[in-house]
């Protein structure tokens, strides 16, 4: 990333792009939430960063003042002739669209449809410790966890949902990598790669339309919202939300928790020696290392908090730094696996909130489980070898493990 000048000011002159942003944000988002909580930038045509729980809370509740229109801070804002639906319904959507839009959803990702997904997840997931594994026999003592093994997970989970081509993984990787890192790229580049997505989605729901099956993409096509058909174009934009953020956010949370076991051992042998104790060290991996960061627009000019936001400007939500307010949270920098109180906001806030959060902790937790069964002792190869995301979803990219056997 890091195509824009360098931050000088992060006050004035924020950059969620910036490398130093990419690299480390908490340092900053701490600075900023004592000496000026609710950034600004003239970049992205005017763009402001809140850093404290209560106003990131506020505005994420707030859907008369601000609209999620557009949810992705780029130099492109949506027009405001698709609200209330958005660019991605329903996460781009706006009241009374977004009930329903929401709604049609709910029933792929409610509890008992993500426990019929369990036992394929898990069988995946032990498929790729082995193909590590089988490298370690050959004499590597160093693997990518990231590379080869979060990153697939949730693009297998969210093609089989889809009832996507498996083969097609890479693209899909592709499409997540320019949709939201590539956020800074010019206008027309942005523009081809949507359309290069589009494309495929468009030719894949018309093979749903001429051979309906048991998947997500038939079911959506089968949906009705209001007592109509939901629109093919509908349908596009859903799958490509689903494609994107189920994805990204997902392979973020495992990459982010096996880091943070690499490096801090006790927490891993606790875990090893507990294994009970994994799913509240998951809601703790959850809110330390939340993976993402919302935008919404300003609709009309007015003040927020001291600040004088005018209409189409861009808010970023980062939720992660919500979850280490100081004021929100006791110990709040501190990673704490047995956090018995912990309502952390790495899902959102508000009616936006994460509609497949019972999908996200299903695979953190087979995911993790599977792993620390299978390597129970690693570590860092090389800390300055990980190599973060940047944009709005945070998670290892690269992140090279040394497996102790």
């Amino acid at each position: 990333m890091g195509r824009h000048e360098p931050v000088v000011d992060w006050a004035t002159d924020f950059d969620h792009t910036d490398d130093a942003y990419v690299a480390d944000p908490f340092g900053i988002w701490d600075e900023l939430r004592t000496t000026c909580p609710v950034a600004h930038t003239e970049r992205y045509n005017g763009a402001w960063l809140p850093t404290r729980h209560e106003d990131i809370a506020a505005i994420a509740y707030d859907t008369d003042r601000f609209t999620s229109r557009s949810v992705i801070m780029s130099e492109f804002r949506a027009p405001l002739e698709l609200a209330p639906q958005g660019i991605a319904p329903p996460i781009s959507s706006d009241p009374p669209f977004h009930k329903g839009a929401r709604r049609v959803l709910l029933p792929a990702f409610a509890p008992q449809s993500v426990d019929r997904l369990e036992a394929s997840t898990r069988a995946y997931c032990e498929e790729l410790v082995a193909s590590l594994r089988a490298d370690l026999d050959g004499g590597v003592d160093v693997v990518d966890a990231a590379v080869g093994y979060s990153q697939h997970i949730p693009v297998r989970v969210i093609a089989t949902m889809l009832g996507l081509p498996e083969s097609d993984g890479d693209r899909f990787r592709g499409f997540v990598n320019h949709v939201l890192e590539g956020v800074d790229k010019p206008m027309e580049e942005r523009a081809l790669g949507m359309g290069e997505l589009f494309e495929y989605l468009q030719a894949q729901i018309h093979d749903h339309l001429d051979r309906p099956r048991d998947d997500l993409i038939s079911y959506l096509l089968e949906s009705e919202m209001d007592g109509q058909p939901l629109d093919v174009f509908h349908v596009a934009r859903t799958v490509a939300l689903l494609l994107i953020a189920g994805i990204d956010t997902t392979w973020s949370a495992i990459g982010a928790s096996l880091w943070h076991l690499a490096g801090h051992p006790a927490d891993r042998e606790r875990l090893v020696a507990e294994p009970e104790l994994l799913p509240t060290a998951i809601e703790e991996f959850l809110r330390a290392y939340a993976p993402v960061t919302m935008a919404r627009l300003v609709r009309e000019d007015m003040d927020f908090a001291g600040c004088p936001m005018k209409a189409n400007d861009f808010v970023l939500l980062p939720f992660p730094a919500a979850n280490r307010d100081p004021e929100a949270f006791d110990r709040a920098d501190e990673v704490l696996i047995d956090r018995e109180v912990n309502r952390h906001a790495a899902f959102g806030l508000g009616i936006h909130r994460c509609a497949g959060s019972h999908l996200a902790r299903m695979e953190l937790r087979v995911a993790l489980e599977v792993w620390l069964e299978a390597f129970p002792s690693f570590e860092l190869a090389d800390p300055s070898a990980v190599r973060w995301s940047g944009g709005q979803v945070r998670g290892p990219r690269t992140l090279p493990v040394r497996v102790m056997r």
